[in-house]
């Protein structure tokens, strides 16, 4: 079997990155925050610079646990630029690997098979490693590091642990030298899908390393962690048998969309019956403009963190697969009120299309107005043209200017965070 080379590239602290380069200023020099401090003092940090972080201030703080003492710049979210930013440094990218040998983990970071470039390069993984860093930082002012390794999991233990520590920020790590360097690192949370818990209950039997891991009774394992135990294990030799090609030709069994929002204050039964509403409306949108349909969905309402309460949770079947919302919205409606308890207040709504397809599968049952939900196609069909040629707020209902709707604060974010956008 042909051994594989990754390397795994990371934008450092990318949001505070992003909104240093466009001041002119360095991020490993300059102390910002990107934090909407228009909301409360609990507002949580989506990034902080490496100046801040060399200070403690750790990404996800909430504003108040930053130090009173610290002088930093506030930037606004500004998530669009940083989808922007994002989608050239992936076109840097790709001047030197193929998309097929590319597999984006997330906004600031991606993997590439360089297997068979290294020849035709006449470089090593680490000199292409630093060309593609070095494009970057020339072209955007954005800093990046960068993991490499023998197989996917490598390449990312390479990056998180190895890099760190390293003058030029670069790791690399094959499974002999992660046995022989990282065997006994601690903690085992610095490990990739190594959680809190999981390092609790292994430490409950004297298990604090990778090490530890390997050695143990692998019966053992199986009996605490079940299936799991088998990526743990591998983990800990430093084996993944995963490839970015894996990857690409994996399709789920069933697929769903789904939508759900963190309320900026408490709601009342009445006043969360019209978020729910509002969410179920735009996806279905989102159902007509994918050409998908469903046949159930399910609520999630989370309560007050205060009352300490289950959350409420339950799924509606309709008789048909659809994406009207004439269909969708008085069942997500119903649902609401017969799973919801109107005595206590809301702060979290989640809304699943389950088992999604697509709408050529469809047939209409022998009860259904086909007439009636062609018609409303045809007018869910020029709401979303609307909203694509002029804005998403261009054409809204009634319900949306209520005043605890949230839908237009909703069409100017990404990600529940400001986009940038100011129309």
């Amino acid at each position: 079997m042909k051994e594989h080379i990754y390397i795994c590239i990371d934008l450092k602290s990318f949001y505070a990155s992003v909104e240093c380069a466009e001041r002119g200023l360095d991020s490993m020099t300059t102390k910002l925050v990107v934090a909407d401090m228009s909301r409360t003092e609990k507002t949580i940090c989506l990034a902080v610079s490496p100046a801040m972080k060399a200070l403690g201030v750790h990404n996800r703080c909430r504003i108040f646990e930053i130090p009173s003492n610290i002088e930093y710049i506030a930037a606004v979210p500004r998530m669009q630029l940083y989808i922007d930013y994002a989608a050239e440094i992936y076109g840097i990218y790709l001047k030197y690997i193929s998309k097929d040998d590319i597999h984006v983990y997330s906004i600031d970071e991606a993997f590439m098979d360089v297997t068979d470039y290294l020849t035709m390069y006449k470089l090593s993984a680490k000199e292409l490693g630093m060309k593609i860093v070095g494009e970057i930082y020339d072209r955007l002012r954005i800093r990046a590091t960068c993991g490499i390794g023998t197989n996917l999991y490598l390449a990312k233990i390479a990056l998180d642990i190895t890099a760190k520590h390293s003058p030029d920020f670069v790791g690399e790590l094959t499974e002999k030298t992660y046995q022989e360097t990282l065997w006994n690192h601690k903690p085992l949370t610095d490990f990739w899908r190594v959680g809190a818990g999981t390092a609790k209950k292994l430490e409950g039997y004297g298990i604090l390393t990778m090490g530890d891991i390997a050695h143990y009774d692998e019966d053992f394992l199986y009996h605490l962690f079940g299936i799991d135990a088998e990526l743990l294990i591998d983990h800990a030799w430093g084996r993944e048998p995963t490839t970015i090609a894996d990857i690409k030709a994996y399709k789920p069994d069933t697929n769903c969309i789904s939508s759900g929002q963190v309320l900026a204050c408490d709601y009342n039964f009445e006043d969360g019956k019209l978020i729910v509403k509002e969410m179920m409306d735009l996806l279905c949108l989102d159902m007509v403009e994918k050409k998908i349909v469903t046949k159930s969905v399910t609520l999630h309402v989370g309560y007050a963190n205060r009352l300490n309460v289950p959350s409420a949770h339950g799924t509606a079947s309709l008789d048909d697969e659809t994406n009207s919302d004439i269909l969708l919205i008085p069942a997500i409606t119903a649902l609401y009120e017969r799973i919801v308890n109107p005595q206590f207040p809301i702060k979290r709504v989640n809304i699943s299309c389950n088992n999604v397809v697509p709408e050529e599968f469809h047939q209409y049952s022998f009860f259904t107005d086909a007439a009636e939900l062609e018609k409303n196609r045809k007018i869910q069909e020029a709401v979303i043209s609307i909203k694509n040629k002029f804005g998403k707020n261009a054409i809204l209902k009634g319900m949306n200017l209520e005043e605890h709707a949230t839908t237009r604060e909703r069409n100017m974010q990404i990600g529940g965070h400001r986009s940038g956008e100011t129309s």
